[in-house]
């Protein structure tokens, strides 16, 4: 192999193991053997496992900020839907190599690591912001967007601890909570109200966000008939 393509195999391999185990469980040795090829031929590439570790991180990063890449096209809840079914693709598919990337690896120090979580999350930020159509957000809209990125990014690492809700309910249940957050900020701010009024203009009846207004609504109706909820009789 060339030198490149023998530095790219030892990523994918690096990748691979760390998606299966935490990061600090993973020795150069298991990497080398893995590759086929001796630890000396290892360090030749990389200088020392923190390195190749990083360069593993770089290409989850890029990856991972590529799944909320999203052809802005039809209605903005059906291509969320689509969104959070590739960012938990990637969850399901590298658990251990995601957990190690949001929560900044097994050395804390590693600033390096730390940068790429920032710029995976700052991509989020604008390809969401990039679906509302919004250039220049108002700072509630800012607020929301960017707490809802660190919901489904918490959201997704207890979820990997034990999987105990289906992986569909929550996708669609994180997509529900942006319009959530941003419908609760639209009671206190106009432009915001615009703006979700926009959308949800947009928005057909069988979509996400038809869908949530439909449960909210059975919620509704359901807590008028609940026990001790019934006006008192005249």
């Amino acid at each position: 192999m060339g030198v490149e393509e023998r530095r790219q195999q030892l990523i994918s391999v690096a990748l691979e193991l760390f998606s299966r185990r935490s990061p600090e469980d993973v020795s150069i040795d298991e990497i080398a053997a893995a590759a086929g090829i001796s630890r000396p031929l290892v360090y030749h590439y990389f200088p020392g496992k923190q390195n190749l570790y990083e360069a593993a991180l770089r290409r989850a990063a890029d990856e991972l900020a590529a799944r909320f890449t999203e052809p802005r096209e039809g209605p903005l809840g059906a291509r969320l839907l689509r969104v959070m079914g590739r960012f938990f693709d990637f969850v399901d598919d590298h658990g251990p190599g995601f957990s190690a990337l949001m929560r900044g690896g097994p050395a804390a120090g590693w600033s390096t690591a730390n940068a790429m979580i920032d710029e995976v999350r700052q991509a989020a930020y604008e390809q969401i912001l990039a679906h509302l159509g919004v250039t220049d957000p108002p700072a509630r809209l800012a607020m929301v967007v960017r707490s809802w990125v660190s919901l489904a990014e918490s959201t997704a690492l207890i979820w990997l601890d034990g999987r105990r809700i289906p992986r569909a309910e929550l996708e669609l249940q994180l997509v529900h909570d942006l319009a959530a957050l941003a419908a609760v900020s639209a009671a206190y701010d106009e432009e915001m109200a615009r703006i979700v009024l926009r959308v949800l203009a947009l928005e057909p009846a069988d979509g996400p966000f038809g869908d949530l207004l439909a449960r909210l609504g059975s919620l509704a109706q359901a807590s008028k008939s609940a026990p001790g909820q019934r006006p008192p009789s005249p």
